[in-house]
């Protein structure tokens, strides 16, 4: 079993070395859990507008559009990475390798810098957007997840983490310090697992919910889940080629200006551009 293999995330890792090399081995645990369901909120699908083929490399943990860039951050200890893509043709433009201790998790852009955190390291960096330069770290307590920016732009703006907990946390994008919290609920219940972040331009704040097709949409004042979007028909619409080195749903992007969002997986060769409807796509029932 490769190492990148043995690396890759999961909760018995924490607890039992052994367990999680056989848990994370097989991609098709991502595709056990049924979809979740509420009576409470919608249950939108990913309506897929265009396919972007892409290498099968990345192990993806944060996922980004600013501007005309596409911008992505990678895991597993030995192989993360960051890189800027240009959106309007797919081509990689600038590419970093973490050091090799680090396992590196989710970014966001925030005016001119990009924070980039790691899994277990409790180490954020601050890049410079353009380069990808390194200028600075900050230390964090408990595991870092996802990572976005709610307000880019505006004077008000804050961090969004999360920690694969069900609790996000707001934190100043200068110093990184924590200053609020919130509970991620559906129907009253917690939602663990909260991975990938997203922060939309209507104010939601889109999560995936690691080992799912879950992404859940949340509202940031009150932590409650407004609409759960499935996206089982995005790993269904695959190859079995495609399928066969694929791991778990993970990646977030909107396309800035319009409802559409880009979305993908770990080592998933494919980026899907689609929109969160409340019908089924062509073709489906």
């Amino acid at each position: 079993m490769d190492a990148m293999t043995v690396r890759a995330r999961t909760f018995a890792a924490v607890l039992i070395s052994a367990l999680a090399v056989t848990a994370c081995s097989s991609p098709s645990g991502s595709t056990t859990a049924a979809p979740t369901t509420s009576d409470s909120v919608p249950t939108l699908t990913a309506d897929v507008v265009r396919e972007y083929d892409r290498g099968d490399d990345a192990f993806t943990q944060g996922f980004e559009i600013d501007g005309d860039v596409l911008y992505e951050g990678t895991g597993l200890e030995g192989s993360s990475f960051v890189r800027r893509t240009s959106l309007e043709n797919m081509t990689e433009l600038e590419r970093v390798d973490l050091p090799s201790d680090l396992f590196g998790e989710g970014i966001t852009v925030d005016g001119d810098t990009l924070w980039q955190i790691t899994w277990q390291d409790g180490v954020a960096i601050a890049r410079d957007r353009d380069t990808l330069t390194e200028q600075r770290r900050v230390n964090y307590d408990g595991e870092g997840w996802g990572l976005c920016t709610e307000g880019r732009g505006t004077p008000d703006d804050r961090l969004v983490m999360s920690d694969g907990t069900s609790t996000l946390t707001f934190r100043d994008p200068t110093s990184f310090d924590a200053v609020d919290t919130v509970d991620v609920t559906l129907d009253g219940n917690p939602v663990e697992r909260l991975n990938e972040l997203e922060c939309a331009e209507d104010g939601s704040i889109y999560a995936n919910v690691w080992q799912t097709f879950d992404i859940m949409r949340i509202d940031p004042e009150t932590g409650k889940v407004t609409a759960v979007i499935d996206g089982t028909p995005l790993w269904n619409s695959m190859s079995d080629s495609d399928r066969g080195g694929a791991d778990v749903f993970n990646g977030i992007a909107q396309i800035p200006g319009t409802d559409r969002f880009l979305v993908t997986g770990k080592f998933w060769p494919k980026i899907f551009e689609v929109r969160f409807t409340d019908t089924a796509p062509v073709g489906q029932n």
